[in-house]
């Protein structure tokens, strides 16, 4: 579920539609959450489908740390690429506010830690010389990440929650010790899938 103070709007004819914030979410705010509403597919049910669902599908899925294709039941399907993005993901089903984020600012996502089945292809932006999503920027940029995902959590306590309530309850105790500083955030790391290795199993540390 995408923050309830975001809307969707037209960009243009290039860029289609985007996720907008409608009110100030300042940063540390969970900003999107997996919820029971959204959809989970199995690998061999989405390779099954006629090519024109799946490529329609997979346009806007994503995939967890066990391959499973996610595709989001709201408007946060339509949370637009960005290298400099406005959320950060974490180990627990949840993204962060990565920065304040002001009416009218774009809600956007790193696609580089969504397992992507092949390489995403994206605008030149400043401050970056990355020009592509590869399917292992996890791999190459979990560090960055978990230092972007431990300093939001630092004002988890700090802000108004409204999907904190939503949170998977088998990492509720997790992210309250870790809100409190009582423990340290797993890495991005145990997000990743490695298609060729089904049995990597990193998992979430305890």
């Amino acid at each position: 579920m995408i923050h309830p103070h975001t809307e969707l709007r037209f960009i243009n004819e290039a860029i289609g539609y985007g996720v907008f914030a409608t009110e100030f979410i300042p940063k540390g705010t969970i900003t999107w959450i997996l919820d029971e509403l959204d959809q989970r597919y199995e690998e061999a049910y989405v390779m099954s489908l006629d090519p024109l669902l799946r490529d329609r599908l997979l346009k806007f899925c994503f995939r967890d740390e066990q391959g499973q294709y996610i595709l989001c039941w709201d408007i946060a399907r339509y949370v637009n690429h960005s290298f400099n993005s406005t959320l950060i993901a974490t180990p627990y089903h949840f993204e962060l506010a990565a920065k304040d984020i002001y009416p009218g600012d774009e809600i956007t996502d790193d696609y580089g830690y969504f397992n992507l089945d092949k390489p995403f292809y994206c605008l030149p932006e400043p401050g970056t010389t990355r020009t592509k999503v590869m399917p292992d920027d996890i791999l190459h940029y979990y560090s960055h990440w978990d230092r972007i995902a431990a300093e939001a959590m630092q004002h988890f306590n700090r802000v108004d929650q409204p999907l904190k309530h939503l949170i998977d309850p088998r990492f509720a105790d997790k992210v309250a010790a870790i809100a409190a500083g009582q423990a340290v955030m797993d890495s991005l790391l145990t997000c990743y899938y490695n298609p060729g290795d089904r049995m990597l199993g990193l998992g979430i540390g305890d």
